[in-house]
């Protein structure tokens, strides 16, 4: 198990009241059961959570036990996207103290492979990250965790502003990747959470120019709310593309630089391939589809790269800085927020699966 906890059962002592968790039991049953933690390492810290997100990810294993290719195999603890309290600080621990607000980055990497020495520790194969089987997450009371993986949060920024900088760090990831600057006029396909923090992060990193497209008229109004210059509704037909490619230009004016697919379904990522001028870079964020057929030929006689994001690495800080300045306000992203009982578990978790008015569900422990 990871660093935040280990199975009922694990008998270690944490000293203090019973911690609670949201277990993923079986499809679409939670249960809120104890959770033991375990020890406190001289570098670690133990956060009593009060912001946790629910995530796209979260949702899939809890209606189909698996995202991508991880398979809960066992009952599992939700939930990564967090912020919280510190409680108790390890004893080699100089950057914390009791009493601290902190956002946590979910993934401990093991910093011993190549891609961790390189300083791609998010492509780390020995990777334990919060609610990715078989690791617990941090939908609890309390989880340990290791402080170099534990963000101060400043006096401007809140907790739930803390958990946000999770789903935030796929947008800012993101644009690093794809050299989002103020020349770039970035193209995004998807108006979710994920495409919604892109567009928040492209703005950030300068990009002058923004165009979204979506098939919800909600989703599209949201993201005008938030920047957009232009929105686009398409929709989920593939013989729709070119003209819809057509639209796409007219919306932007000028050529698109950098597409970020972030539904990652075939017509996405083709419509994507396609409105993409030449020299530019399509970033797949979205994980929709795992195989698509795509017109990636006439693409490539263009020179359009086409890049691959995983999760996120370094993140952290600059999210912060970003919240703190002004620069990102991330706080209309949260539509929903719910306690942490049983009853009020399971309701989130149905709020945000239906999606419809629903874009970040938040947990106030």
């Amino acid at each position: 198990m990871g660093k935040g906890g280990m199975s009922v059962g694990e008998e270690v002592k944490d000293g203090g009241e019973e911690n609670l968790a949201a277990w993923l039991v079986g499809i679409n049953s939670l249960k809120i059961q104890p959770f033991n933690l375990p020890p406190l390492g001289p570098h670690d810290v133990r956060v009593r959570m009060k912001a946790v997100g629910i995530c796209g990810s979260d949702v899939h294993y809890l209606k189909t036990l698996q995202c991508a290719h991880f398979v809960v195999k066992e009952p599992m603890v939700m939930g990564h996207e967090c912020a919280g309290v510190i409680e108790e600080v390890g004893n080699e621990v100089k950057s914390l103290v009791p009493g601290d607000r902190v956002a946590l980055e979910p993934g401990i990497s093991c910093w011993q492979c190549g891609y961790c020495k390189e300083g791609r520790y998010n492509l780390c194969p020995d990777m334990k990250f919060f609610a990715t089987p078989p690791v617990h997450g941090s939908l609890a009371n309390q989880v340990v965790h290791p402080a170099d993986l534990s963000f101060k949060l400043p006096d401007n920024v809140s907790l739930e502003e803390g958990a946000m900088c999770e789903p935030l760090s796929v947008g800012v990831h993101a644009c690093r990747r794809a050299n989002v600057g103020p020349e770039t006029n970035v193209l995004i396909m998807g108006a979710g959470p994920i495409g919604l923090v892109a567009l928040l992060s492209a703005r950030a990193f300068g990009a002058p120019r923004i165009v979204i497209v979506d098939v919800d008229d909600y989703r599209l109004s949201v993201a005008k709310d938030l920047g957009a210059d232009e929105i686009v509704k398409v929709s989920t037909v593939m013989q729709d593309v070119a003209e819809e490619v057509v639209k796409i230009h007219e919306a932007m004016g000028t050529g698109v630089d950098v597409t970020f697919d972030c539904a990652g379904f075939s017509k996405t990522m083709s419509t994507a391939l396609s409105a993409t001028g030449p020299g530019g870079k399509v970033c797949l964020v979205g994980m929709g589809h795992n195989e698509m057929t795509v017109p990636l030929t006439p693409a490539a006689a263009r020179e359009v790269d086409v890049i691959g994001i995983f999760r996120y690495k370094n993140t952290w800080p600059l999210c912060i800085q970003f919240l703190t300045s002004g620069k990102i306000d991330v706080k209309p992203l949260i539509t929903h927020r719910f306690g942490f009982s049983q009853k009020e578990v399971e309701e989130a978790f149905e709020t945000s699966a239906r999606g419809g008015t629903a874009i970040k569900v938040m947990f106030n422990l």
